[in-house]
């Protein structure tokens, strides 16, 4: 009897072995024809002119987080932070951005943490809850003023950070590499 376990147990293990191997093996690629229609993926709907946003940190000179809207400012080519009133506080040109991408956190919210911190039979629930937090973080190089650097703003849900990332992308020329947009190296421009 404890020869046939051993046997079945092999001979099971051997199976497993090869179908692993046969899963890890490259897929074969076809080419399409010419006259056929590659299919892409369409990406999420164009971005608003105008989002609303919390300023994060991260542009030299500009510290605190702020409350306002990023906005796309197709005329003069760049993306502009404006306050809760409308002023201009800073804006990056689409040329000088190196980088972007969306990024989820799990945060805990402050009435979460007032809870845990107070000794009843909440404290533990509230250790609990969490809620995602959606950023958009951009990297940038800005040529004329040798400045650079990081920043990031956070927004309201995913859908639009995916609007407001694939729009961007688009309008400042970044190339997609995985979930991240990059500026390609121009090869005559070292």
């Amino acid at each position: 009897m404890k020869k046939i376990f051993r046997s079945t147990c092999v001979v099971a293990l051997v199976f497993s072995v090869a179908a692993i191997a046969l899963a890890q093996r490259p897929r074969s690629t076809t080419t399409q024809d010419a006259t056929e229609s590659s299919t892409t993926v369409p990406g999420p709907p164009e971005a608003p002119p105008s989002v609303k946003a919390k300023y994060e940190g991260g542009v030299f000179g500009y510290n605190k987080k702020m409350e306002g809207t990023v906005n796309f400012d197709d005329a003069s080519s760049r993306f502009v932070f404006r306050d809760k009133n409308g002023k201009e506080i800073l804006f990056i040109p689409y040329r000088s951005l190196t980088g972007a991408y969306g990024d989820t956190h799990k945060v805990q919210p402050a009435a979460a943490t007032v809870a845990q911190n107070v000794p009843s039979i909440y404290a533990l629930p509230a250790k609990l809850i969490k809620t995602n937090v959606q950023y958009l973080t951009l990297q940038y190089n800005d040529p004329d003023s040798q400045v650079q650097g990081a920043t990031s703003f956070k927004l309201d849900n995913k859908d639009i950070l995916d609007s407001v990332l694939f729009t961007l992308a688009k309008k400042s020329g970044l190339t997609k590499r995985g979930e991240v947009f990059v500026r390609k190296k121009d090869p005559n421009n070292p």
